[in-house]
């Protein structure tokens, strides 16, 4: 198996910024769309606990959008770093 190396530049952050400002706006929406589908079913059917669940599950993503947010930021410094001292001391 053939390894790869990630590599970013600061110059990365932007569009990584940009997906993850997309993805919570998309997740908001979707959700918003969720809570309007939700109220036009009838409580406690089928189809307004499945609505419900949905909600609940997609809901879990930007709960966790902190924690990749700092793991992408840090990877990038990390990255940033290491090459610095890389070049500098090697």
């Amino acid at each position: 198996m053939e390894k790869k190396t990630a590599r970013f530049d600061i110059q990365d952050m932007l569009p990584i910024a940009l997906t993850l400002v997309v993805t919570g706006i998309g997740i908001a929406y979707g959700l918003n769309v969720m809570g309007d589908v939700k109220t036009d079913m009838t409580t406690d059917s089928a189809e307004y606990n499945a609505t419900q669940d949905a909600i609940e599950g997609v809901a879990k993503l930007p709960e966790k959008m902190p924690i990749i947010v700092n793991v992408i930021v840090a990877a990038i410094i990390i990255g940033i770093l290491v090459r610095y001292l890389m070049v500098r001391f090697g």
